[in-house]
């Protein structure tokens, strides 16, 4: 009786071993993110498909809200970097030239624009989630009160200050004003100019054509006062501020567009960046999904971001409004071009066509914070 019950131990305890086996022999791919709560939620219903239809995979989900690249960072140094790493243009040159990121075939139907911003030395290193440009979201309501017409396609940077002056008004200003590279880049590439030449070799914010569109900006604040200064907005946001109707026209992205359509109370829309000497020219920038090179499971996380830059996923990442979908198919269709506010989201599209990839090195971030002590005096 006594051997009978160590038998039966020891038989309970192998199937309880087989079940963990079992349960461990799932191929198990880490996959890190930002994302704020409403993109997270997106996420883990896509996640959970995949491993509905991919039983002998499980994706373990790594959220990191703040400090995103210093902890990818911490991960690589520390070999316990994640398999799928959702990454941006302006860090990827960093991985690309540590050699920690697997190459991935070009795929089709994507913005090429897309595939040159994630792409570092003719290799691509992400596969394309969105693109993010800037357009200039106005206040409609505004403009009736103040008898101005609304902006069109063709109009010029004259014309910009012009529609600046007329709406700024009893203590609100005509147009938006940020200190980050990104904002001020339009006015730069659209004269011709920017910061770094497009083979990263050399910095040509000095040179005339970049002076030219950065002391047009400087001037938007300084000279002709239709933007804010710094004290003047105080702590508030330009999105703060544009919703408070202190500001009746705002340069920014897509990612404005769900907290425009639940919070302003006023009509809205968007146009495109004005046009200085060479064009209407905004940069572009990119996010997808990359595979760090040490990655044990290469396969599976590759047949993982196909899934994720799928046309049915790319379509609910679309649907929250939040960003510009990277596949063309998904861009063009209803569920981008929904109806809802923006009325013209298809300045967006179009905005694609005419915008330029960001030039970013491996040490863009030294270099911004250079630029940025350089510029605070210009524009304060």
């Amino acid at each position: 009786m006594k051997n009978f019950r160590i038998f039966f131990v020891c038989f309970c305890f192998l199937i309880f071993l087989s079940g963990c086996t079992k349960q461990s022999g799932a191929t198990i791919i880490k996959f890190a993110s930002w994302g704020s709560k409403s993109e997270v939620d997106i996420i883990k219903p896509i996640i959970k498909e995949y491993e509905n239809k991919n039983p002998n995979v499980k994706i373990d989900f790594i959220h990191i809200p703040q400090n995103y690249f210093q902890k990818i960072h911490l991960l690589f140094a520390s070999n316990t970097a994640p398999d799928v790493i959702f990454i941006n243009n302006l860090n990827l040159p960093i991985y690309a030239n540590a050699n920690v990121l697997e190459e991935l075939s070009v795929p089709e139907g994507f913005y090429p624009q897309a595939i040159k911003a994630l792409s570092y030395k003719g290799k691509l290193y992400a596969i394309p989630r969105d693109v993010s440009n800037l357009v200039i979201f106005y206040n409609k309501d505004l403009f009736d009160r103040l008898n101005v017409p609304y902006p069109k396609e063709n109009w010029t940077f004259n014309d910009f200050l012009t529609t600046s002056q007329k709406l700024t008004k009893n203590n609100s200003f005509g147009i938006s004003f940020e200190e980050d590279i990104m904002f001020y880049l339009p006015y730069l590439m659209s004269e011709g100019g920017g910061v770094l030449s497009d083979d990263l070799s050399n910095l040509i914010i000095e040179k005339n054509e970049s002076k030219k569109g950065l002391n047009f900006y400087a001037d938007l604040r300084k000279k002709y006062h239709v933007a804010p200064l710094k004290y003047e907005s105080a702590s508030a946001t330009m999105a703060q501020l544009f919703l408070q109707e202190k500001i009746a026209m705002h340069l920014s992205g897509r990612w404005l567009v769900p907290k425009y359509r639940t919070d302003a109370k006023f009509d809205w829309d968007i146009i495109n960046f004005p046009h200085g000497s060479v064009g209407s020219v905004v940069p572009l920038d990119a996010s997808g999904w990359a595979v760090s090179k040490y990655s044990k499971h290469k396969n599976e996380a590759k047949k993982f971001i196909d899934f994720l830059a799928s046309k049915e996923c790319c379509e609910k990442f679309t649907k929250s409004g939040l960003i510009v979908p990277a596949r063309i198919d998904v861009s063009e269709s209803e569920i981008f071009l929904d109806g809802k506010k923006p009325k013209n989201a298809k300045v967006f599209i179009e905005t694609i066509k005419t915008s330029k990839p960001t030039p970013v090195s491996v040490n863009y971030n030294e270099i911004s914070n250079d630029i940025k002590r350089y510029t605070e005096k210009i524009f304060n």
